[in-house]
């Protein structure tokens, strides 16, 4: 992760809420008065956010103690301790609500990753996120993806060439597409073209891409048309897919599988952030 862009995502997300400061925090407490409170979960799951909990608390006061009982990627129990954090009463207010909203968010992607990874337990596929993220939010999402287990698909509009159906339109065919994409690129950026029909497959083969992805297809046309892709030709299943179905897609043999329900429809993970009053530990 990109931590100088992380602190300033962070900056951006604290002036939204702060503004021109905490009314209430700062109304009611000094800037000297110390106070704790504790992150837990309050569901089972995956927990991510670990950079959010350091960078954040630290940007509002880099005084703040943080000690981190779980690391991203690990599992968690509903009533788990996940950190403790010790400090100025006014930037632990002012910093919990934006850091509990990503670590909620992020942990809810990583949770829904690892329950797609393990619908694909004994064959090759792999999952994919998508492009379809909170705006914004991108890096953080994809991180939350990685820490759950599955990959990256590209990462924006910049690093990947990606034909849909709309560029094919436009551009006449799929021919047409690749071989104006290919004169204008060099060696390291892909091309990946997405398919409907067996005779669209054949095309962009001919035609020189390097992924083929099939797209709203069932798992018995894939593994239908799965023999007359070479195997430099990489191969993705998108769209329509489910946690329901998703065991039945993994095993016709396709090497990627890519869900946006992975990013763009999770319901935030539940964790709470519970205060210690004076004389508890």
């Amino acid at each position: 992760m990109n931590i100088i862009k992380l602190e300033e995502m962070l900056k951006q997300f604290f002036n939204e809420d702060i503004g021109d400061g905490d009314l209430s925090s700062e109304l009611i407490f000094s800037p000297t008065q110390q106070g704790a409170f504790s992150f837990y979960a309050k569901e089972d799951g995956i927990f991510c956010g670990v950079p959010i909990i350091e960078h954040g608390f630290r940007l509002l006061d880099p005084s703040i103690v943080i000690t981190l009982h779980k690391q991203d990627g690990e599992t968690v129990k509903s009533g788990d301790l996940i950190a403790h954090i010790q400090g100025s009463l006014q930037k632990l207010l002012i910093g919990e609500r934006v850091i509990l909203n990503l670590i909620q968010r992020m942990s809810a992607i990583a949770t829904a990753t690892q329950s797609a990874v393990k619908e694909t337990i004994g064959t090759e596929t792999k999952i994919l996120d998508t492009r379809k993220t909170i705006p914004g939010l991108r890096m953080l999402d994809k991180y939350a993806v990685r820490i759950g287990g599955g990959y990256n698909h590209r990462n924006g509009l910049y690093d990947a060439i990606m034909l849909k159906d709309n560029h094919i339109a436009f551009a006449g065919s799929i021919t047409k597409a690749i071989e104006s994409a290919r004169a204008k690129i060099g060696h390291i950026i892909k091309i990946e073209v997405e398919i409907e029909t067996k005779a669209q497959l054949d095309e962009a083969v001919a035609a020189g891409a390097d992924i083929i992805m099939f797209d709203n297809r069932t798992p018995a046309e894939i593994r239908d048309w799965l023999p007359s892709i070479p195997s430099h030709i990489a191969t993705e299943a998108s769209g329509g897919i489910t946690l329901e179905n998703l065991k039945a897609y993994a095993q016709s043999g396709v090497q990627w599988i890519s869900l946006g329900a992975l990013t763009h429809s999770v319901q935030a993970f539940d964790i709470s952030a519970l205060v210690h009053l004076k004389g508890e530990n």
